[in-house]
């Protein structure tokens, strides 16, 4: 039924396109065309480079979205995650401090959290052309002096590579400019809703070094304020903890020593912490209301449940060059880039540790009330080298090239439970933990890449033209292992040997594309193309911590193969209203190949990838943009995704008894993402005196139910039994054996306000965030398979500030 549904609207939505693409006549363009001032015509000429050569919006054969610098202002967009809240299709889950997860077109295998160091992204992310992705921890950068930022929906792995399986992000940043000496500014305070002040203060200039030269220095810092209070055991609660800063500059050359070559020097660094996270714990296993024997805690709905504190840190360094010549009909393009990241997240792990030394062995309360902050460390160093040529004419444009990158990346974790052994008597030092760490790790990886990529599109006629690409890849991944530790798997033997693990596959993705010029308002366009993500190495089980039957389900796999993705996708782009309008809407279907679903294991306190052998996912996607009068416009995109599993995994345990693997059932959806997604804006300006304008603009955003993680929608998740450690229940007796929660996280409706005024230097707004004081879910966050805590991510909550811009 919901397919004849889904047909249904699409049919009305492709005759509705349809009809506003066909020409009116010029009488009835006079009747209907109300009163617009000369040159006040809807713009939508916005370029972009989405294949790698510049043309606009509405010439691109396939969907992309491209939020320029202006609309990002009016909408009041800072992050990566606002710009997500304005585009359909397009999400990003908020994960913590400076950890967001994006995903495209409801094609998602579930949350990707720290300690899953080999999993890589389905989204790619660039910076103008440096790629910057990493899986979780892929930089939030701050949007401050961009020119754009691209959103390419549908595989772009032709072009864009491994990690653009379902779509590809590009920030663009505005380049230093020959002969122009400009210097602007942005100060802004805000006040957030029970909560604390915050604020930034961001430069950007552009500075001439002859006539053949010019450097551009963006800067900035941002106050973030925190909104979440932290509960403690005597029951006194820490205020605002999840506070924090973000510093960052840009400094960029360009110099053309004659009119042939381009060299375009970079430097980035971004330092972004933070002092605890924006969770809210629904049950903490050390406070909650159904204890008799210890304080009984009731956490309030922007509280959590802590004993030590919980920072976090992110260095991101990037350093590159882009070289650019011009032959008579070709252009050598040569990208070079370094990045260097430095992640330290402090998370405390007490719950998680009561769980196993209160409930698991049943020590007394002054053991398993011991402080356990856990450590957890990502390093991470990128080399990249792309070479292409590139030329065209009037009728063949094409694009080819090389691509080699070479990663190391480390991770570890080390949980510190200081007094542990002098308390129980239980040796803690190993070959590598020191004294009282109950868990240690050490992982290294090693990853190279190699590809092959070319694309060519032929315009048969001034009507049909025809898009063919292609790219080839070859990959290796290397890791090393140590885990040591009363809590790990010590599986290093008495000599510390690290324990190896390697997997390598190359593949082939091609893309062909058919654009047809309906008429001088309408292109019609159809795609196939085929995305990859690379595929990877499994970390071992906590065997100390598992039960027998969640060694069976998830032990033995140590690697997992790479995802591929078939998406074949029509579309069509028009021009409506007489040029003051556009209306693009994208039909698709995607059938995916060994997802890899990322499960909780039970137990073990440990995480897995399976790959499922089949999935699919299928939607709509249509954004409408219109200058109603000369001083009115709106903006509207919507998506509606159906993405759902389409076979399961099952596992026998030891009495021949054929259970279903965490969730992974034919039928159910794919996680992280909604299947409605609507975004409608609206800007009002008006004229004032002595040169100034006034403007009012607005924005609501409605995101749909979604699930963190496939193996939320496992029969009987939901439930935690508080009987589990019986007859160690921490706290007990206790008032009721279970506790309860939805793991579907329910639809938000977010509404933004902003009020200004401006003239030829001075840009000044009041705005309001979340006027409705929306309490979103963003994601589930869980410990010990919720045994120890069972929390979410939230948002931040209503926020007035005040921002004024400068042309010096």
């Amino acid at each position: 039924m919901r397919t004849l549904i889904s047909q249904a609207v699409l049919i009305g939505l492709l005759a509705l396109a349809a009809s506003f693409a066909t020409p009116l006549t010029a009488q009835e363009a006079e009747s209907q065309e109300p009163e617009v001032a000369e040159g006040a015509a809807f713009d939508e000429e916005v370029t972009v480079t989405a294949r790698k050569r510049e043309e606009t919006i509405q010439d691109v054969p396939f969907s992309v979205v491209a939020t320029t610098e202006e609309i990002l202002r009016d909408r009041g967009a800072t992050t990566i995650e606002d710009v997500s809240a304005n585009v359909a299709g397009f999400s990003v889950q908020n994960l913590g401090p400076g950890q967001s997860q994006v995903a495209m077109r409801g094609v998602s295998a579930g949350q990707i959290v720290r300690d899953q160091p080999g999993v890589k992204e389905q989204v790619g992310v660039y910076l103008d052309e440096s790629v910057i992705s990493l899986s979780l921890f892929t930089p939030d950068i701050d949007l401050f002096d961009m020119n754009r930022v691209e959103v390419l929906r549908g595989p772009q792995g032709t072009l864009f590579g491994s990690g653009s399986l379902s779509g590809t992000v590009r920030y663009i940043s505005n380049q230093p400019e020959l002969g122009v000496s400009e210097t602007s500014g942005e100060f802004s305070a805000n006040f957030i809703d029970d909560g604390e002040f915050g604020g930034d203060a961001k430069i950007v200039t552009n500075v001439p070094l002859g006539d053949s030269a010019a450097m551009r220095i963006a800067a900035y810092y941002t106050k973030m304020g925190g909104f979440m209070d932290a509960v403690q055991p005597d029951l006194s609660v820490n205020e605002d903890v999840n506070s924090g800063e973000r510093t960052g500059v840009r400094w960029s050359f360009r110099i053309e020593p004659n009119e042939r070559l381009t060299i375009t020097p970079r430097l980035i660094y971004q330092e972004v912490t933070t002092d605890g996270w924006n969770r809210i714990d629904a049950y903490n296993i050390l406070g909650n209301p159904f204890t008799t024997t210890r304080p009984a805690v009731t956490l309030g709905e922007r509280e959590q449940f802590t004993q030590t504190e919980e920072p976090f840190s992110d260095e991101f360094l990037l350093a590159d060059l882009t070289l650019a010549y011009e032959f008579d009909n070709v252009t050598l393009t040569s990208i070079t880039s370094y990045t260097d990241r430095d992640v330290l997240v402090v998370r405390d792990a007490t719950a998680l540790t009561a769980s196993i030394t209160g409930g698991s062995i049943g020590l007394p309360e002054n053991v398993f009330t011991l402080d356990g902050p856990l450590d957890d460390g990502t390093t991470a160093e990128v080399l990249t080298q792309e070479l292409r040529l590139s030329g065209g004419n009037d009728k063949v444009d094409w694009v080819a090239g090389l691509f080699y990158s070479t990663t190391e990346r480390e991770y570890g974790q080390s949980l510190l439970v200081n007094g542990f052994e002098d308390l129980t008597g239980i040796p803690t030092a190993g070959l590598r933990a020191p004294r009282d760490v109950l868990f240690y790790s050490d992982l290294s990886y090693d990853l190279d890449q190699t590809a092959l990529f070319g694309e060519v599109t032929y315009a048969f006629n001034d009507k049909f033209d025809l898009t063919v690409g292609a790219r080839w890849y070859d990959f290796e991944e290397d890791r090393d292992q140590i885990f040591d530790g009363i809590f790990g798997n010590d599986n290093t033997g008495t000599d510390l040997v690290s324990t190896p693990g390697s997997t390598s596959a190359s593949g082939f993705a091609p893309r062909l594309i058919a654009s047809y010029q309906m008429n001088e308002n309408a292109i019609l366009n159809a795609q196939v193309s085929k995305g990859f993500r690379l595929g990877g190495i499994n970390d071992p089980l906590n065997v100390p911590l598992c039960t027998p039957e969640d060694l069976i389900t998830f032990g033995g796999r140590d690697t997992w193969e790479d995802e591929e993705l078939w998406n074949y996708e029509v579309g069509i782009k028009t021009t409506v209203m007489g040029g003051r309008g556009t209306f693009n809407l994208a039909v698709f279907h995607m059938d995916i190949e060994n997802l890899q679903a990322t499960v909780t294991a039970g137990s073990c306190s440990s995480r897995v990838v399976f790959n499922v052998p089949e999935a699919r996912a299928q939607g709509i996607e249509l954004e409408w943009t219109a200058q109603l009068t000369h001083f009115f416009d709106v903006a509207l995109s919507a998506s509606y995704n159906d993405s759902e599993l389409s076979s399961s995994l099952t596992s026998t345990d030891a009495n021949g008894n054929v259970s279903i693997v965490s969730g992974i059932q034919e039928g159910n959806r794919l996680p992280t993402v909604p299947e409605l997604q609507v975004a409608l804006a609206g800007n009002y300006r008006w004229e004032m005196d002595g040169g100034w304008a006034g403007y009012f603009s607005g924005v609501y955003q409605h995101v749909g139910s979604r699930f963190t993680q496939i193996g939320d929608q496992a029969a009987g998740f939901g439930t935690v039994n508080l009987l589990a450690f019986a007859p160690n229940n921490i706290g007990g007796p206790l008032t009721q054996s279970t506790f309860t929660f939805d793991p579907e996280l329910p639809a938000y409706d977010i509404v933004n306000l902003r009020l200004g005024f401006l003239n030829e230097k001075y840009d000044i707004s009041f705005y309001v965030k979340n006027v409705t004081d929306e309490r979103a879910l963003l994601a589930l966050d869980q410990e010990r398979g919720t045994l120890a805590r069972v929390g979410y991510l939230t948002n931040q909550p209503r926020t007035f500030g005040v921002t004024t811009r400068v042309k010096f």
